[in-house]
């Protein structure tokens, strides 16, 4: 039992990402969306929104970066998930989604949720996903919650409805499988950090597509581990890999190869299941010596936000892009 408490309040201060900042918030308020959940929406930064709605007796939030204004067509869209414990702004500043969506040639509309307080018999937190696993006992509908923002940003941008995908740093990689399992007719591709398939999700999860999956983790990750954690329900990285190549009827062994960052002592293990229907992949880079956190290229070898994006712009919902 003290295990388990100690695991549970080790999660809380471990799943966030870097350090927060100011917002310089003016209250520049966007017209109301005329639908069951009206939004109001003030400036935050240059073309970036924080929206305030509530959903289900809760009130909730997002930012939304727009689509570069040169951008030509419909717009894809990225969710950016937080950590356990974390906040939206923080995974903005962590991982830096931001410059690839200031580009008219990348033409994405880039949103980071903010996930609603914890508080059950198990643990509390300022923050969370609900995805099962050490959130069980959450009543948060947070599925409907992302699709309720879809439904929003549709209302008032030119969206490609084919091309919407999430990432996510732990907990929000945690959430983001349980979007491609329970919002698949949304949800073209995914790509985890540090997060895994809880019980919960593994076991209940049922797409309707081929779906890409790519997973990013380290070796030495004490908070959600390669081998995954059963007392918190989260089930391992190779657990999620065979899932998802046999759901996509993919190659059962995949192509793996090494490469070695001799000038920072880190090898990335990077495997690859070909030959899946729709032309989808499933990925994982494993980084050796990598705990429980976002890399980048001058520690890792790898640039997480840089491979995630090539990753998710090669596939919609359909399967791979020509």
């Amino acid at each position: 039992m003290y295990r388990l408490l100690f695991l549970l309040i080790f999660l809380i201060t471990s799943c966030g990402g870097g350090s927060s900042s100011s917002s310089g918030e003016v209250n520049t308020v966007i017209p109301n969306n005329q639908n069951n959940d009206p939004e109001t929406c003030t400036e935050y930064q240059q073309r970036i929104l924080k929206c305030e709605l509530t959903h289900k007796g809760l009130d909730r939030y997002y930012y939304i970066q727009l689509a570069h204004p040169e951008a030509e067509g419909l717009s894809s869209v990225l969710f950016n998930l937080h950590g356990y414990g974390s906040d939206a702004i923080e995974q903005m500043n962590y991982t830096n989604f931001n410059n690839l969506a200031n580009t008219k040639e990348n033409n994405f509309i880039l949103i980071h949720p903010q996930g609603a307080p914890l508080n059950t018999a198990l643990t509390s937190s300022s923050s969370h996903w609900n995805s099962g696993g050490w959130t069980i006992g959450s009543t948060v509908d947070d599925v409907d919650f992302i699709d309720t923002i879809i439904a929003l940003v549709s209302q008032k941008y030119d969206l490609n409805q084919n091309r919407i995908y999430s990432t996510g740093m732990s907990n929000g990689g945690f959430m983001s499988y349980h979007l491609a399992c329970n919002l698949s007719s949304k949800i073209a591709a995914v790509a985890s950090v540090t997060g895994s398939m809880s019980s919960e999700t593994y076991e209940s999860c049922n797409p309707d597509h081929p779906t890409s999956i790519l997973q990013v983790h380290g070796s030495i990750d004490v908070t959600v581990p390669f081998q995954g954690n059963s007392a918190l329900g989260m089930r391992s990285v190779n657990d999620v890999m065979d899932y998802w190549k046999l759901y996509n009827a993919c190659d059962v062994d995949p192509t793996s190869i090494i490469i070695d960052y001799f000038e920072i002592e880190i090898a990335v293990q990077h495997d690859t299941y070909s030959n899946c229907l729709n032309d989808v992949h499933v990925e994982l880079y494993k980084i050796e010596g990598m705990g429980h956190t976002w890399p980048y290229k001058g520690r890792y070898g790898i640039s997480a936000t840089e491979i995630i994006w090539e990753f998710i712009n090669t596939y919609d919902i359909n399967g791979r892009m020509d």
